[in-house]
């Protein structure tokens, strides 16, 4: 990281933290007039987001990405979200190509296998289709939380993706859950019904199950690895 970006990061740190989650959003767009986005898996934490940005009408791209593989329950939240809200949604999807070559050499559900085919399969379905997505951006949103995972618990406020060369905001990233659960309640944000059936965190359909009493947050997420429980969207190595 060069000693010009590191500046403007901490600048940007120092300003957010401040702040409460509403206030950062508006403070980004206040820095940044163009090429802040925000990627949305439609999880309790990006529903929030997600109603921020519309209650405020902030100039902020939102997008989703579909990777061929989601619950029904996903889609129909994507139609409700956007009837509620009425601000668009953007779908990227992944290269045809690629998910022919994969599925045709190694079958449709190769990522049962090893770490390795799955790795391959979010690679194709996720993080070349998010790639796409940012190109031309200068700011990345996520809806990060630092009590989701042990892997997160050290991500800051905001942080460099030297990557994809941009700065990424995690508006919500010292929210308890206890405080998501209770800013959807209170503002009537709508979610997926899933939640309500244990799957705390949603990914696709046949990686994701309901987490047992006791289980850790992403404990449903390729529940037959013992790996990071990680995809490699946000760079935490699987």
């Amino acid at each position: 990281m060069s000693e010009n970006i590191s500046k403007t990061l901490q600048d940007i740190i120092d300003a957010l933290e401040p702040l409460t989650a509403e206030e950062r959003l508006q403070k980004i767009v206040s820095l940044y007039s163009e090429g802040v986005v925000f990627s949305t898996s439609l999880g309790q934490e990006d529903q929030a987001i997600t109603y921020m940005i519309a209650k405020q009408k902030l100039p902020i791209e939102i997008f989703t990405l579909d990777t061929g593989r989601l619950f029904q329950e996903t889609y129909e939240l994507i139609d409700k979200t956007i009837a509620r809200y009425k601000v668009p949604v953007k779908v990227y999807f992944p290269n045809a190509a690629r998910v022919e070559e994969m599925v045709n050499a190694k079958g449709p559900n190769s990522f049962y296998e090893s770490v390795e085919n799955r790795k391959e399969c979010c690679f194709i379905r996720k993080v070349e289709p998010l790639n796409r997505a940012l190109q031309g951006a200068k700011i990345w949103i996520t809806g990060l939380r630092a009590d989701q995972s042990a892997n997160r618990n050290e991500v800051k406020v905001a942080e460099y993706d030297a990557a994809r060369n941009l700065i990424k905001i995690n508006p919500l990233i010292d929210w308890t859950f206890e405080q998501l659960l209770q800013y959807l309640a209170t503002n009537n944000i709508p979610y997926n019904t899933l939640h309500d059936k244990g799957f705390l965190s949603i990914g696709c359909q046949p990686c994701t199950r309901a987490i047992e009493p006791g289980e850790d947050i992403r404990a449903g997420r390729w529940w037959w690895e013992t790996s990071q429980k990680e995809c490699g969207l946000h760079g935490v190595k699987a």
